[in-house]
């Protein structure tokens, strides 16, 4: 990083007017951000998160943070004594994993997540799928990726039946900035744990979102190569998942982001979530610091 004192005058001024035609474009619209990985916790990479999703509110863009908290979970469960265990990517959730993903969740990291927005001067609240009917669920169907006759029971892991948006519209209007557990109920009340990455995607086109920004532990997509493909079209996307260059847990990252671009979401951005400050990088500069994935 550029020792912050050696940056001239003249040169803060190029960098705030560069930011100016992306503030104004962008102004009034709703970003959906997935938050996770080494971003989420490096106490250095944490503050710079917040900050800049304060900046982003500030300048008259309507941030709207979804989390995951995959480690965190995994040191509660060890704490236990439990060992978690996956299926196809997916954790298998019993009653007692379940709750443990709730305190882990809707507890612990979404609380510190609003705390840091808070101390950088933003107004955060945390939400999760129960608060205002936000994501109602049911019981995900696991199918063998090999044999379509075999099917796994992960328990309570859910899969998205629709998202009520109406309390994060009602939040947005009034300066806040919310802060989403992937946490939803089902028809008896019941929770179920749903991927963070397929809860921000949905959410994104419920909410007719301008950009969907997913921070990651990777500088972004990747060919075969090992070079960065900073733009793609959706049917690029689907040319890469044909040919392989698309694979492991990239996967349901990009098929979400898929569907969101598909779905009306203007451009889905997967960054380096290792890169202090990359959001902004990534927004409001001409500069490419990960993938973009353009709807058309």
């Amino acid at each position: 990083m550029t020792d912050p004192v050696a940056i001239t005058p003249q040169a803060k001024a190029d960098i705030l007017a560069q930011a100016l035609p992306y503030i104004r474009k962008f102004h009034g619209k709703t970003m959906v951000i997935k938050y996770g990985g080494n971003a989420m916790t490096d106490p250095a990479l944490q503050a710079a998160f917040a900050a800049d999703v304060v900046l982003l509110k500030l300048v008259g863009i309507n941030p709207v943070v979804v989390h995951g908290g995959g480690p965190q979970i995994e040191n509660a469960l060890s704490r236990l004594g439990k060992k978690g265990e996956f299926i196809q990517g997916m954790r298998v959730t019993d009653a007692e994993t379940m709750e443990v993903v709730e305190w882990v969740l809707a507890g612990e990291v979404q609380q510190d997540i609003v705390g840091l927005i808070n101390q950088a001067g933003g107004k955060a609240v945390g939400l999760t799928g129960r608060d205002g009917g936000l994501i109602r669920a049911k019981k995900l169907k696991m199918v063998d990726a090999k044999d379509p006759n075999i099917e796994y029971d992960v328990g309570q892991v859910g899969d998205i039946e629709s998202i009520d948006p109406s309390v994060v519209k009602a939040l947005q209007a009034d300066a806040f900035i919310p802060v989403i557990s992937p946490i939803g109920f089902g028809e008896n009340n019941e929770s179920y744990n749903i991927n963070a990455d397929v809860v921000a995607g949905k959410l994104a086109s419920v909410l007719k979102a301008e950009k969907l920004v997913l921070l990651t532990n990777t500088t972004g997509v990747l060919d075969k190569a090992g070079n960065l493909l900073t733009d793609l079209t959706a049917r690029r996307i689907d040319e890469l998942f044909e040919d392989g260059t698309i694979s492991g847990g990239m996967l349901p990252k990009i098929s979400g982001a898929l569907d969101a671009a598909k779905s009306g979401v203007n451009a889905v951005h997967i960054i380096d979530g290792r890169v202090p400050h990359v959001m902004l990088l990534e927004i409001l500069t001409e500069q490419a610091y990960g993938t973009m994935i353009r709807s058309h």
